[in-house]
Protein backbone atom coordinates (compact mmCIF):
# COMPACT_ATOMS: atom_id res chain seq x y z
CA UNK A 1 0.00 0.00 0.00
CA UNK A 2 0.93 3.89 -0.84
CA UNK A 3 2.15 4.89 2.51
CA UNK A 4 0.89 7.78 4.81
CA UNK A 5 3.80 9.58 5.02
CA UNK A 6 3.79 9.91 1.34
CA UNK A 7 0.09 10.81 1.60
CA UNK A 8 0.79 13.25 4.10
CA UNK A 9 3.74 14.83 2.34
CA UNK A 10 1.58 15.35 -0.93
CA UNK A 11 -1.02 16.87 1.39
CA UNK A 12 1.54 19.09 2.72
CA UNK A 13 2.27 20.41 -1.13
CA UNK A 14 -1.49 21.69 -0.59
CA UNK A 15 -0.90 23.95 2.03
CA UNK A 16 -0.36 22.29 5.35
CA UNK A 17 3.50 21.68 5.41
CA UNK A 18 4.12 22.99 8.88
CA UNK A 19 0.74 21.10 10.29
CA UNK A 20 2.66 18.00 8.70
CA UNK A 21 5.77 18.86 9.59
CA UNK A 22 4.91 18.42 13.42
CA UNK A 23 2.47 15.42 13.01
CA UNK A 24 5.41 13.15 11.62
CA UNK A 25 8.66 14.80 12.08
CA UNK A 26 9.47 12.77 14.76
CA UNK A 27 8.28 9.51 13.50
CA UNK A 28 10.66 8.55 11.03
CA UNK A 29 13.91 9.12 9.43
CA UNK A 30 15.67 8.50 6.64
CA UNK A 31 17.63 5.28 6.74
CA UNK A 32 21.93 5.46 7.89
CA UNK A 33 24.36 4.99 4.95
CA UNK A 34 26.46 1.82 5.18
CA UNK A 35 30.39 2.30 4.13
CA UNK A 36 31.47 -0.91 1.83
CA UNK A 37 33.79 -2.26 0.22
CA UNK A 38 33.72 -1.21 -3.92
CA UNK A 39 33.04 -4.29 -6.05
CA UNK A 40 35.91 -7.32 -6.67
CA UNK A 41 34.57 -7.30 -10.40
CA UNK A 42 33.58 -4.78 -12.13
CA UNK A 43 32.92 -3.20 -15.68
CA UNK A 44 35.83 -1.84 -17.83
CA UNK A 45 35.56 1.63 -19.26
CA UNK A 46 33.68 1.91 -22.75
CA UNK A 47 33.04 4.45 -25.37
CA UNK A 48 29.35 5.32 -25.60
CA UNK A 49 26.62 6.02 -22.86
CA UNK A 50 25.11 3.00 -20.81
CA UNK A 51 22.42 2.80 -19.33
CA UNK A 52 21.23 0.94 -15.20
CA UNK A 53 17.92 0.52 -14.05
CA UNK A 54 17.71 -0.08 -10.20
CA UNK A 55 14.62 0.40 -7.95
CA UNK A 56 15.19 0.87 -4.22
CA UNK A 57 12.04 2.26 -2.62
CA UNK A 58 10.50 5.93 -3.54
CA UNK A 59 12.35 6.83 -7.05
CA UNK A 60 12.52 10.86 -5.58
CA UNK A 61 15.19 10.02 -3.26
CA UNK A 62 17.10 7.41 -5.87
CA UNK A 63 16.24 9.86 -8.83
CA UNK A 64 17.45 12.69 -6.76
CA UNK A 65 20.89 10.36 -5.81
CA UNK A 66 22.22 9.77 -9.09
CA UNK A 67 21.43 13.18 -10.73
CA UNK A 68 23.92 14.26 -7.80
CA UNK A 69 26.22 11.61 -9.03
CA UNK A 70 29.36 12.77 -11.56
CA UNK A 71 29.74 10.42 -14.90
CA UNK A 72 25.54 10.30 -15.24
CA UNK A 73 23.66 12.65 -18.29
CA UNK A 74 20.49 11.05 -17.16
CA UNK A 75 18.56 10.01 -14.42
CA UNK A 76 14.61 9.36 -14.55
CA UNK A 77 12.08 7.95 -12.73
CA UNK A 78 9.85 5.28 -13.95
CA UNK A 79 8.11 1.68 -13.19
CA UNK A 80 10.23 -1.98 -14.31
CA UNK A 81 8.64 -5.25 -13.66
CA UNK A 82 5.34 -4.83 -14.57
CA UNK A 83 3.36 -4.14 -18.27
CA UNK A 84 2.92 -1.05 -19.97
CA UNK A 85 -0.77 -1.05 -19.07
CA UNK A 86 -0.10 -0.58 -15.55
CA UNK A 87 3.23 1.82 -16.18
CA UNK A 88 1.20 4.60 -13.97
CA UNK A 89 1.06 5.95 -10.12
CA UNK A 90 -2.04 5.17 -9.41
CA UNK A 91 -2.40 1.64 -10.17
CA UNK A 92 1.14 0.57 -9.27
CA UNK A 93 0.00 2.04 -5.63
CA UNK A 94 -2.14 -0.98 -5.32
CA UNK A 95 0.96 -3.18 -4.65
CA UNK A 96 -0.27 -5.68 -7.16
CA UNK A 97 1.24 -4.57 -10.45
CA UNK A 98 4.74 -6.59 -10.83
CA UNK A 99 5.76 -2.98 -11.19
CA UNK A 100 9.08 -1.31 -8.63
CA UNK A 101 9.48 2.67 -8.45
CA UNK A 102 12.62 2.18 -10.92
CA UNK A 103 15.26 4.74 -11.91
CA UNK A 104 17.12 4.92 -15.54
CA UNK A 105 20.41 5.84 -15.53
CA UNK A 106 22.42 6.61 -18.09
CA UNK A 107 26.00 7.17 -17.44
CA UNK A 108 29.69 7.42 -19.25
CA UNK A 109 31.46 4.61 -18.31
CA UNK A 110 34.73 6.44 -18.97
CA UNK A 111 33.89 9.05 -15.70
CA UNK A 112 31.59 6.41 -13.55
CA UNK A 113 31.44 2.30 -13.89
CA UNK A 114 28.73 0.11 -13.30
CA UNK A 115 30.02 -1.17 -10.18
CA UNK A 116 30.73 2.29 -8.58
CA UNK A 117 26.81 2.84 -9.59
CA UNK A 118 25.83 -0.20 -7.22
CA UNK A 119 28.64 0.62 -4.59
CA UNK A 120 26.39 4.14 -4.23
CA UNK A 121 23.55 2.16 -4.46
CA UNK A 122 23.63 -0.62 -2.06
CA UNK A 123 25.49 2.00 0.24
CA UNK A 124 23.82 5.76 0.24
CA UNK A 125 20.63 4.76 -1.89
CA UNK A 126 18.64 2.62 0.28
CA UNK A 127 18.84 -0.07 2.80
CA UNK A 128 19.36 -3.35 0.46
CA UNK A 129 18.17 -6.12 3.60
CA UNK A 130 14.62 -4.85 3.82
CA UNK A 131 12.08 -7.11 2.39
CA UNK A 132 9.23 -4.78 0.05
CA UNK A 133 9.79 -1.94 1.47
CA UNK A 134 11.84 1.52 2.23
CA UNK A 135 11.99 3.76 5.63
CA UNK A 136 7.80 4.53 5.80
CA UNK A 137 7.02 2.57 2.67
CA UNK A 138 5.54 -0.52 2.31
CA UNK A 139 4.49 -2.95 -0.42
CA UNK A 140 6.09 -4.57 -3.51
CA UNK A 141 6.55 -1.89 -5.07
CA UNK A 142 9.09 -0.33 -2.88
CA UNK A 143 10.90 -3.53 -3.38
CA UNK A 144 14.97 -3.38 -3.78
CA UNK A 145 15.88 -5.02 -7.21
CA UNK A 146 18.50 -4.43 -10.15
CA UNK A 147 16.96 -4.84 -13.53
CA UNK A 148 20.33 -5.85 -15.43
CA UNK A 149 20.39 -4.47 -19.22
CA UNK A 150 23.11 -6.55 -20.05
CA UNK A 151 24.44 -10.26 -18.84
CA UNK A 152 27.82 -8.65 -18.14
CA UNK A 153 26.11 -6.26 -15.27
CA UNK A 154 23.82 -9.07 -14.25
CA UNK A 155 27.36 -11.40 -13.64
CA UNK A 156 28.94 -8.04 -12.08
CA UNK A 157 25.19 -7.91 -9.16
CA UNK A 158 25.50 -10.70 -8.71
CA UNK A 159 29.33 -11.38 -7.94
CA UNK A 160 28.64 -7.81 -5.91
CA UNK A 161 25.45 -9.54 -3.75
CA UNK A 162 27.88 -12.55 -2.93
CA UNK A 163 31.12 -10.18 -1.88
CA UNK A 164 28.94 -8.24 0.45
CA UNK A 165 27.10 -10.97 2.02
CA UNK A 166 30.41 -12.79 2.39
CA UNK A 167 31.71 -9.99 4.05
CA UNK A 168 28.62 -9.59 6.14
CA UNK A 169 28.36 -5.34 6.08
CA UNK A 170 25.06 -5.47 6.97
CA UNK A 171 23.49 -6.95 10.24
CA UNK A 172 20.92 -9.25 7.95
CA UNK A 173 21.62 -11.03 4.16
CA UNK A 174 20.54 -8.79 1.19
CA UNK A 175 17.51 -8.77 0.05
CA UNK A 176 17.71 -7.65 -3.28
CA UNK A 177 16.37 -9.01 -6.57
CA UNK A 178 17.60 -9.37 -9.53
CA UNK A 179 16.75 -10.21 -12.91
CA UNK A 180 17.55 -9.10 -16.86
CA UNK A 181 15.03 -5.87 -17.65
CA UNK A 182 12.16 -6.10 -19.91
CA UNK A 183 10.65 -2.81 -19.80
CA UNK A 184 11.38 0.46 -18.45
CA UNK A 185 8.36 3.06 -18.25
CA UNK A 186 9.10 6.77 -17.49
CA UNK A 187 6.71 7.93 -14.53
CA UNK A 188 4.83 11.00 -15.14
CA UNK A 189 5.99 14.39 -15.13
CA UNK A 190 5.13 15.23 -11.82
CA UNK A 191 8.00 13.04 -10.50
CA UNK A 192 10.80 13.76 -12.24
CA UNK A 193 13.45 15.91 -10.27
CA UNK A 194 10.82 16.02 -7.53
CA UNK A 195 13.72 16.37 -4.76
CA UNK A 196 15.11 19.07 -6.62
CA UNK A 197 11.80 21.12 -6.99
CA UNK A 198 10.67 20.05 -3.52
CA UNK A 199 13.00 20.48 -1.10
CA UNK A 200 10.97 21.82 2.18
CA UNK A 201 8.30 18.84 1.85
CA UNK A 202 8.97 16.58 5.16
CA UNK A 203 9.29 13.04 3.37
CA UNK A 204 12.20 14.83 1.28
CA UNK A 205 13.54 16.61 4.39
CA UNK A 206 13.62 13.10 6.82
CA UNK A 207 14.17 10.66 3.73
CA UNK A 208 15.85 11.77 0.72
CA UNK A 209 18.13 14.72 1.67
CA UNK A 210 20.35 12.92 4.13
CA UNK A 211 21.16 10.54 1.19
CA UNK A 212 22.69 13.31 -0.54
CA UNK A 213 24.63 14.35 2.37
CA UNK A 214 25.66 10.68 2.70
CA UNK A 215 26.43 10.74 -0.98
CA UNK A 216 28.62 13.83 -0.42
CA UNK A 217 30.15 12.67 2.45
CA UNK A 218 31.00 9.12 1.20
CA UNK A 219 31.48 9.71 -2.28
CA UNK A 220 32.95 12.78 -2.13
CA UNK A 221 34.56 12.17 -5.47
CA UNK A 222 31.75 11.31 -7.28
CA UNK A 223 29.60 13.87 -6.01
CA UNK A 224 28.92 16.97 -7.94
CA UNK A 225 26.88 19.97 -6.31
CA UNK A 226 24.78 21.12 -9.31
CA UNK A 227 21.90 18.36 -9.89
CA UNK A 228 21.22 17.09 -13.46
CA UNK A 229 17.50 17.41 -14.33
CA UNK A 230 15.71 15.84 -16.16
CA UNK A 231 13.49 19.12 -17.32
CA UNK A 232 16.70 20.95 -18.12
CA UNK A 233 17.65 18.19 -20.43
CA UNK A 234 14.05 18.85 -21.97
CA UNK A 235 14.87 22.31 -22.55
CA UNK A 236 18.03 22.06 -24.35
CA UNK A 237 16.93 19.04 -26.95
Amino acid sequence: MRSLFRRLTLTAAAGALAVTTALIAPTFASEEAVVIPAPATDAQAADGLQTAVIAGGCFWGVQGVYQHTNGVVSAVSGYSGGSKSTANYTAIGTGTTGHAEAVEIKYDPKKISYGKILQIYFSVVHDPTQLNRQGPDTGTQYRSEIFATTPEQKKIAEAYIAQLNAAKVYKKPIATKLGMLQAFYPAEAYHQDYLTLNPRQPYIVYNDLPKIENLKKIFADNYIEKPTLVNAAKATN
